[in-house]
């Protein structure tokens, strides 16, 4: 699969929980976007949140 462009996030958080984030993702060896993101990819999983990817043709994406 090829890499796709990534997007920029920018947001505000507590100082507990980002320093949280850090440590998390320190124990897990990988930076704190990546942490982030496979946070979120297991999140969607877990509640059957669908994640389509941009390049699918419009016709073969999950209805709203």
């Amino acid at each position: 699969m090829a890499n796709a462009k990534t997007a920029t996030l920018s947001f505000r958080i507590k100082p507990e929980l980002k320093e949280a984030l850090r440590v998390a993702a320190d124990q897990e060896h990988r930076s704190i976007a990546n942490m982030i993101e496979v946070t979120i990819l297991q999140y969607c999983r877990q509640n059957a949140v669908a994640i389509v990817d941009e390049r699918t043709p419009s016709a073969e994406r999950p209805k709203k």
